[in-house]
């Protein structure tokens, strides 16, 4: 925006003589150089996850980042912008082969919301912890506070699978000394069964509604303003 609006006037100052002209590029540089300082004043969050954290369903300003968003302007976090990074049907090991390319100069801390999709596709725990592990390996390498949501396994796969998989966002967040957020639906305040968790969540029975993903926020905001504590 700035950039067009230098070239525009650049133009117009051709009219000018040479003392004005020198006056109108001082003004413009003083803007284009001021523009930087009012971004670092915003403490930038990319929130990286799947189709729950891109907003599977729901119209645009309903899914989990533009809630987010809201609820932190209203709840003291008016500094923290929240950026999309949510891809449905991404996996671990898709999280892990695009975190390096995620991660612009701008971000400030990231929140780390994968491995649904490891589990309906019945991949065994181990590698998604070993993924889990990397991502959060990088972020922590490049001193980015990480809060770690986590997704609880059903039984379908059998209790092995279930206790492996609930415990690698614990062991994952005690390594890294990360925040942890247990359970993505913790904020509908009932158990994981689907018949519980039946009143938020959309026909498909795996992606919250509008009103879902604002109990999901209502509880999870307090932890995202964590991520900010040291700015």
């Amino acid at each position: 925006m700035f950039n067009t609006f230098f070239r525009k006037n650049l133009i117009f100052s051709y009219g000018l003589d040479s003392a004005a002209r020198k006056l109108l590029a001082a003004v413009f540089l003083t803007i284009l150089s001021t523009h930087p300082a009012q971004a670092e004043d915003t403490f930038t969050i990319l929130a990286f996850g799947d189709s729950l954290t891109r907003g599977y369903g729901l119209p645009e300003n309903q899914g989990l980042v533009p809630q987010l968003q809201n609820w932190l302007l209203a709840n003291g976090g008016e500094h923290m912008s929240v950026i999309n990074a949510g891809l449905s049907g991404d996996t671990t090991a898709g999280g892990l082969a695009r975190i390096d390319w995620s991660l612009t100069s701008d971000i400030d801390a990231v929140i780390v919301a994968l491995g649904g999709n490891d589990m309906l596709r019945g991949i065994y725990p181990a590698s998604s912890h070993q993924n889990l592990d990397g991502i959060v390996s990088i972020l922590k390498d490049r001193g980015l506070p990480v809060l770690l949501v986590g997704l609880p396994a059903p039984t379908n796969f059998g209790v092995q699978f279930k206790t492996e998989f609930d415990a690698m966002y614990g062991a994952v967040a005690l390594k890294h000394e990360t925040l942890l957020y247990p359970f993505f639906f913790q904020g509908f305040g009932v158990d994981q069964s689907t018949a519980a968790m039946a009143p938020w969540m959309q026909h498909d029975g795996l992606h919250p509604t509008a009103q879902g993903v604002s109990l999901i926020v209502t509880d999870m905001g307090p932890m995202v303003l964590q991520l900010a504590r040291d700015f």
